[in-house]
């Protein structure tokens, strides 16, 4: 059996305004009905494989719970970075997490970020590289490339290709300029490097201790001091701290002797760019892409996507533009311009400007809320809650709230009172009141709230009960 590792982490940056650090692009359906951790986690199972072991933050957990639930993927475990460490801390948590029941346990590590439109050749081209990782190797996952890509690292195989059996890597290839991948291209032995992984738990240690061995102390320590809660494990905070930030690439895999390729012939990416975006999601006869309520007048390879309700995105004329407009931000760019979309959110982040990294729609374990309109003491909210799920038990110093509820029945706890509210009703929730909103039908319940008062910031909140064990001052 082959235990998937999901990495699922992610600062939100390469696909903005659409991916945020909030909520990155690989919970957002970019190229088909299911997002791409959905995908990822649906292509990573089967009779071959195990319950996958999803690695996240905190922040993104019970998102993580309700796409995988909606998947009909039962995860083995969750767990939960206290911070963001790179790839070669959490892989090597996961390495000592199932050597601690089975230290020959086959680790098939991937993003949960990428394309893979051929599921069956992805999980065949993992079953060649088996052999080779059983008998300590660690494998890695070539991409047979279509283009000289300068987005993409490269790796140099030893020997030609032979009927896709592994062949010994020579070398990793930082990101090329245009002649180096051309040159690539044409030579033939070059592959793009998936950042998809196949290896032992052992074999992974050994590679920590040989090429990286100061990360070993404070992972297992984090490791062993890992909690349980609400399901999810929680590494210890104190000693993960202490790990390096780093990659796998830099940590082990450059400086490994025992590294072997299996080409995967069938079509990828890591949608890296928005230009990969349109790639990926099939232009028409001229180039064009659109998605949502846009409308595209002359216009040549140029991707039109709105994510904004009553938004209408127009393009007249347009040639090589990709125009993404969402409720709050609106990106206008050249294709060949696509990777300096990071760019943009740095800039946005030195001027303090909210949409760097926040959505206007907050997702919560309970469902979401979204900000209609605020200005000087007042708020309209539009409020979903799950079916089953419940907000903490709280009250506020600072506003009183009026619920609406438009769609499925709210259970309100108001002091010591508890009533049901169902569509078309209303209800006060005075200044200082103890409260609750609870969903407790089949169907996701929509209220609006509108909150007025001299403060209207998410941390003015006492919480007296939680479901979800969140601390006082958190959101929701």
């Amino acid at each position: 059996m082959i235990t998937p590792i999901i990495l699922c982490g992610g600062s939100g940056t390469r696909l903005w305004p659409l991916s945020r650090k909030s909520y990155p692009k690989q919970f957002t359906p970019l190229t088909g009905e299911t997002s791409l951790f959905q995908a990822s986690a649906l292509r990573l199972s089967g009779a071959d494989y195990a319950a996958p072991l999803v690695i996240t933050g905190s922040d993104f957990r019970f998102i993580v719970t309700e796409q995988l639930s909606a998947a009909g993927v039962d995860p083995g475990a969750i767990l939960i970075e206290p911070s963001s460490r790179n790839t070669a801390p959490a892989i090597l948590a996961a390495a000592l997490h199932l050597a601690k029941t089975d230290p020959d346990a086959l680790m098939l590590v991937a993003p949960s970020d990428h394309v893979v439109p051929e599921p069956a050749v992805f999980r065949a081209a993992v079953a060649r590289g088996v052999g080779a990782a059983q008998a300590g190797r660690i494998v890695t996952f070539g991409i047979l490339p279509v283009r000289p890509e300068t987005g993409y690292g490269w790796l140099e195989l030893s020997a030609p290709l032979a009927d896709g059996a592994p062949v010994a890597l020579s070398r990793f290839v930082e990101k090329p300029d245009l002649a180096t991948a051309e040159a690539m291209l044409a030579a033939g032995n070059f592959l793009w490097n998936g950042g998809i992984f196949l290896f032992t738990a052992k074999a992974m240690i050994a590679a920590f201790e040989a090429y990286a061995p100061d990360l070993i102390p404070p992972v297992r320590a984090a490791v062993d001091g890992a909690q349980s809660d609400l399901g999810f494990l929680r590494l210890a905070p104190a000693p993960w701290d202490q790990a390096r930030d780093i990659s796998i690439d830099y940590a082990v895999m450059e400086k490994a002797p025992n590294l072997s390729v299996v080409p995967f012939e069938g079509a990828w990416s890591d949608l890296g760019d928005w230009a990969a975006v349109w790639r990926e999601s099939g232009p028409d006869a001229g180039g064009v892409v659109t998605h949502g309520p846009v409308t595209a007048i002359d216009c040549t390879d140029t991707l039109l996507r709105s994510e904004a309700e009553g938004l209408e995105l127009v393009g007249i004329g347009l040639t090589n533009i990709v125009a993404i407009a969402t409720p709050d931000a609106v990106l206008i760019a050249d294709r060949s311009r696509a990777q300096d979309v990071k760019l943009v959110v740095a800039r946005l982040k030195e001027r303090g400007a909210k949409q760097a990294e926040s959505f206007p729609r907050d997702h919560r374990p309970w469902g979401w809320f979204e900000t209609l309109a605020l200005a000087d003491r007042f708020q309209v909210k539009r409020i979903v809650v799950h079916p089953g799920a419940a907000l903490s038990l709280q009250s506020h110093h600072h506003r009183s709230e009026h619920w609406i509820v438009v769609s499925g029945t709210a259970k309100v706890t108001i002091d010591d009172q508890v009533k049901l509210v169902t569509e078309n009703q209303s209800v006060y929730i005075p200044l200082g009141a103890v409260h609750r909103m609870e969903n407790p039908g089949k169907v996701p319940m929509v209220l609006i709230e509108v909150q007025t008062g001299s403060y209207l910031g998410e941390d003015d909140i006492i919480r007296y009960e939680d479901i979800y064990s969140r601390g006082q001052g958190a959101k929701g």
